[in-house]
């Protein structure tokens, strides 16, 4: 049997769900991933106002999201007046910082926090010499360009990052692609004119960290046409509040060959196990 209440002019009706206390509501979206939050506020005014609620938002936050809106850009009057809804919704966002060579974001259906930094934060050996590497344009890069390597005896990528991280363990990638890809008749081309040399040793990945942790892995680049993401490691925050320096390199530097036609775009650090493409886990 359905339950009852009685209604202001005698009668009764069916309970339906807007007449569960918004508490009750507010209880159940806490459980929920946030894409299921705004679908629920739809269902009645209850669920709509609870959706709303800070301390409903605020459990999927990290910790340190006030740190985090302090990185992201913006204007900071606006920032001090944000909702804790529509903080998670600027911090799922990307949000550009150091000069636009770095942008972070928190992954909507988690919470889990991202970071994608740019070939042009990252030291390469070379790079100002044309005859070895060059930044091309390409629509395949969220930074609109990437690091095209024709040709060279001695490959060292190398960069750095210190950030106050969420706390919990990350994996850390090199987006790289063998050859060099162009648009023709609207179709996607991939030239594989320079590639070569990536067969004969591996490549080596190291990971550090300001806390001691280190991480040394290796690995034969292959597959001209795809980006891969190659894992170099993981690394754990235990302290949000506190900043932890990552150090990575990616290196090559046997000078009995020749190596060229790789495209370098980007460094990605994302909560171990989330993926977004396709991933080559490398070998101690």
């Amino acid at each position: 049997m359905g339950a009852w209440v009685s209604s202001m002019d005698g009668g009764e009706r069916p309970i339906g769900l807007g007449d569960l206390p918004e508490s009750c509501v507010a209880e159940v979206l806490l459980r929920l991933d946030p894409p299921e939050i705004g679908r629920f506020a739809r269902l009645s005014r209850a669920f709509r106002e609870a959706a709303s609620a800070d301390f409903v938002w605020e459990a999927k936050l990290p910790s340190n999201y006030r740190y985090l809106m302090e990185k992201a850009p913006g204007e900071e009057n606006s920032k001090h007046g944000f909702g804790k809804r529509e903080i998670f919704s600027k911090l799922c966002r990307p949000n550009r910082f150091d000069a636009n060579t770095k942008e972070f974001w928190l992954e909507k259906y988690t919470g889990g926090f991202c970071m994608l930094i740019s070939s042009k934060a990252l030291s390469i050996t070379g790079i100002d010499d044309r005859r070895y590497w060059n930044y091309i344009p390409t629509n395949e890069s969220r930074f609109r360009a990437v690091a095209y390597l024709q040709q060279i005896w001695w490959l060292e990528v190398r960069g750095e990052i210190e950030f106050c991280f969420p706390e919990g363990t990350y994996s850390l990638f090199f987006r790289l692609h063998l050859g060099r890809t162009s648009k023709r008749l609207y179709r996607r081309v991939c030239s594989h004119e320079h590639v070569h040399g990536w067969d004969i040793k591996p490549v080596h990945f190291h990971l550090s960290t300001s806390d001691g942790q280190h991480v040394q892995t290796k690995r034969y680049l292959g597959e001209p046409g795809s980006w891969i993401l190659y894992h170099v490691g993981d690394f754990v925050v235990k302290n949000s509040s506190a900043p932890t320096k990552v150090m990575f390199l990616m290196n090559q530097i046997d000078c009995t060959h020749t190596k060229g036609g790789l495209c370098v775009d980007s460094v990605l650090i994302s909560p171990k196990g989330f993926r977004q493409e396709r991933v080559a886990h490398t070998s101690k």
